[in-house]
């Protein structure tokens, strides 16, 4: 079994998730704290359930999913899996922090690129890379079929969808992306999305008024 630890973290109340196994091994998805108290408060998880980290993930490069990157790769010499598609939006996330006026630590390691059909392994675990673009180009899910979950990042929400009025985002290839690829996934499916309350992709497909 795995468990997974969500947090809520930074002005955009942004999920950030660990996830770990029966041997403590554990994947980092979407570090998104962005002061002391929250990069504390990640750690201190880590630290307490005696958990090592693997793998750095990112669903997309949208600032608040990646503050907490590189102090991740730092810390624990972990290199960043993303799409490629994203790499132009996470190079874009300083002149974002100037906007915003925050303080941002630009990832400096190894990109490792990950797309559709490509697996993450966690031991015995599996999570599936499944390309989802539309809120940003190069948006990932990562969806364990055992355990049936799906980290979702922006792209379906409890009763919404991801915005696309950002540079880059499509609104009707999101739509695509979500029928095409999430409705085929079962109706039990939990959905840990990057924002909000969770889900299953049965009743976004009931009730989701932006998908009927």
């Amino acid at each position: 079994m795995l468990t997974i630890q969500t947090f809520t973290f930074n002005l955009f109340q942004e999920h950030s998730f660990i996830i770990s196994d029966e041997l403590l091994n554990a994947i980092i998805i979407d570090p998104g704290f962005s002061s002391e108290e929250e990069k504390n408060q990640f750690i201190n998880y880590i630290e307490t359930n005696h958990l090592i980290p693997k793998i750095l993930l990112n669903t997309h490069c949208h600032i608040d999913h990646v503050f907490g990157n590189e102090f991740i790769h730092k810390k624990y010499g972990l290199n960043v899996h993303l799409h490629a598609a994203e790499i132009i939006i996470l190079e874009y996330c300083p002149k974002i922090a100037d906007m915003y006026n925050i303080n941002y630590q630009p990832y400096t390691g190894e990109k490792i690129l990950i797309q559709e059909h490509d697996t993450i392994q966690l031991n015995q675990h599996i999570l599936k890379v499944i390309e989802v673009p539309g809120h940003s180009p190069g948006s990932l899910c990562f969806y364990n079929e055992v355990e049936n979950f799906l980290i979702a990042g922006d792209t379906l929400f409890k009763d919404s969808i991801g915005r696309t009025d950002l540079p880059l985002g499509d609104p009707e290839t999101l739509l695509h992306s979500i029928k095409n690829k999430l409705w085929k996934l079962p109706n039990e499916t939990v959905v840990y999305p990057g924002h909000g309350s969770t889900t299953t992709i049965g009743y976004e497909k009931k009730f989701n008024q932006y998908l009927l």
